[in-house]
């Protein structure tokens, strides 16, 4: 048994994912040494070394990995690194090397663990339900795969009684967690490289709600087959938990949550059918703990949402520029359809970066169908992340644009996007992917606010 106590160095390779970084801000604010490597510099890597945690970016073996001590260091490493020369030394040289989501099961162990899985909405279930958390004062520390715009980080700590995180699917690595609250949102096709098919990926789901212990602390989205009993939660349909009378009025979206015969008004800023469905299941959770509907009330009307979900900037010319990280057919839907809903009559402009070629191979008719749904489309190249485009021969943006039926689309690389972006006419610009299309994002803002 791995007792986590016994470790003084922690090595992260690949801290710059968004989990790894969480993970690694936690080690830290322990009072351990961190340190790690990651193949980019980015704004996270950047915020990281800000805080005192020590980064290389060439694969290498230097002074700072032959100086660690096998028997006080663990190495945690994600699984979308598949070859490097640093976790190689560390394998062959006897260290204890395992992957975050070992680490992150070993930490819920010894909390009551709260986790929200589903192929979507988990990052927005999983902050929001870490600000009510905060809002409440629980004794909590949260592991979360976005930054929230309420208190500027992936990972919060305010105590340890509790640890709130999102329960993810990729790599079977919820599998690995003691959750003793879930929330599921959603259980459909993804991640099909490592799940191979729909069968499999919900049986996934299966085993993961199978781990929580007892069904009236489990919350699951009406409709969704888990194998088990729990509790239900909806919008705009009867649940055990549901929302309805949605409505937007002096810029805040209004809703009405349902608990037996309990009917609580609540409003907040985050717009779209598809938050208040993620706000439902929060709210139901967290008066479950036993939080006071006051509490909650107040902790959803100063929810600020999370960077890259849905983030608006209204500009006084009257552009709108959204910004989000939708990376499946289902989130590009919620994203173009809440903006349809609110701007019924704007142009839009969508600026889409496919993030995997597996991804764009195996979802392509469902990407094309929401891409559609544009006024006119700028399709980026593919991201590739982890993955190597000779394997994929045939994928590729141009071969997505095809099946898009769309007079205004064209394919553009990264660097070409912003000055493309700039000769567009438009009202309302949506940048929208996964990988690392978020660089468009100050320049945007910085453009629009100058015309």
């Amino acid at each position: 048994m791995i007792n986590l106590d016994t470790y003084q160095n922690f090595y992260f390779v690949g801290i710059g994912g968004i989990g790894m970084s969480a993970l690694a801000r936690y080690f830290h604010a322990s009072g351990k040494k961190v340190l790690g490597y990651d193949k980019t510099e980015t704004k996270l890597t950047s915020a990281l070394m800000s805080e005192g945690i020590d980064i290389v970016f060439e694969d290498k073996i230097d002074e700072r990995i032959t100086g660690l001590d096998k028997e006080t260091t663990l190495v945690i490493y994600t699984p979308a690194i598949k070859v490097l020369g640093i976790l190689d030394y560390f394998s062959q040289n006897g260290f204890t090397v395992l992957k975050r989501a070992k680490v992150l099961g070993l930490i819920t162990e010894n909390t009551e663990c709260i986790a929200v899985a589903g192929t979507h909405g988990k990052t927005t279930t999983s902050t929001l339900v870490a600000h009510l958390c905060l809002v409440a004062d629980l004794p909590f520390s949260c592991f979360l795969g976005g930054i929230s715009e309420n208190f500027k980080s992936n990972f919060l700590y305010n105590g340890n009684q509790y640890s709130v995180l999102e329960a993810d699917e990729y790599d079977r690595s919820f599998l690995n967690l003691s959750p003793d609250w879930a929330i599921i949102t959603s259980n459909d096709a993804d991640h099909l490289d490592i799940y191979g098919d729909v069968a499999t990926i919900e049986r996934g789901f299966n085993e993961f709600a199978a781990l929580v212990p007892d069904k009236d602390q489990l919350f699951i989205r009406k409709g969704i087959d888990i194998g088990r009993a729990g509790k239900t939660y909806a919008v705009n349909e009867v649940a055990d938990y549901y929302s309805d009378n949605l409505r937007a009025e002096d810029g805040m979206m209004h809703f009405d949550f349902h608990n037996g015969s309990q009917t609580v008004p609540f409003e907040w800023h985050i717009p779209g059918i598809h938050n208040v469905e993620n706000a439902t299941a929060a709210i139901a959770m967290l008066n479950a703990v036993g939080v006071d509907f006051e509490t909650l009330q107040k902790g959803i009307k100063s929810f600020k949402g999370i960077k890259r979900r849905y983030t608006i900037n209204n500009f006084d010319g009257g552009k709108v520029y959204i910004d989000d990280y939708a990376h499946h057919p289902t989130e590009l839907n919620a994203v173009i359809g809440s903006i349809r809903t609110f701007y019924p009559d704007k142009k839009l402009l969508v600026v889409f970066q496919p993030h995997l070629f597996s991804r764009t191979r195996d979802f392509a008719e469902g990407f094309a169908q929401s891409l559609e749904n544009s006024d006119e489309l700028l399709l980026l190249d593919i991201y590739p992340a982890r993955e190597l485009q000779e394997n994929y021969p045939g994928i590729s943006s141009d071969w997505l644009l095809e099946k898009v039926n769309h007079q205004k689309k064209e394919v553009s690389s990264l660097g070409e996007a912003f000055n493309k972006i700039k000769e567009k006419d438009f009202d309302i610009l949506l940048t929208v992917g996964a990988g690392n299309i978020d660089t468009l994002y100050d320049p945007i803002v910085e453009w629009l606010g100058n015309l």
